[in-house]
């Protein structure tokens, strides 16, 4: 794992079904699921294909644009601005447990792929904690075709 930090996050493969929410409620991927014709069931099935791939801070994972990364500085500080403060407490606490023990075991962030453009599905916190700490964060790769 490429790092710049002394600090480590332990990646496991996310459980989908507590992800269930983040598919029928948030807005802005509803999108993206209708384009490509995704169901539950479908999301089910592409995250037990699913791996761990390394995601370097980018708009872009193997080639492929990734929509709502938010992966630059500016469009980091626009999504916390406006977001919950539940978001913010939730990410004080990651940072806290990561700077008390050096290192940190979380889900990985899912990513759908989908006809040569993906989609983070979730984990966006988890992901800007390892970014915000020079990590080289891991993500769920999760194919739907």
């Amino acid at each position: 794992m490429l790092s710049m930090s002394t600090h480590q996050v332990v990646w496991l493969k996310p459980e989908i079904a507590e992800e269930q929410w983040e598919f029928s409620h948030h807005p802005a991927k509803q999108d993206y699921y209708l384009r490509h014709g995704i169901d539950w069931e479908q999301l089910v099935a592409a995250c037990d294909r699913g791996r761990l791939v390394p995601y370097p801070r980018s708009n872009r994972l193997m080639g492929m644009p990734v929509a709502l990364s938010y992966d630059s500085y500016d469009d980091y500080a626009k999504y916390l601005a406006k977001a919950k403060r539940g978001y913010r407490k939730s990410y004080a606490k990651m940072e806290e447990e990561l700077q008390r023990s050096g290192t940190l075991t979380l889900k990985a962030p899912i990513i759908i792929q989908c006809d040569g453009e993906a989609l983070l599905f979730s984990g966006y916190r988890r992901l800007c904690l390892a970014w915000n700490y020079g990590m080289v964060p891991y993500v769920w790769l999760a194919p739907a075709r």
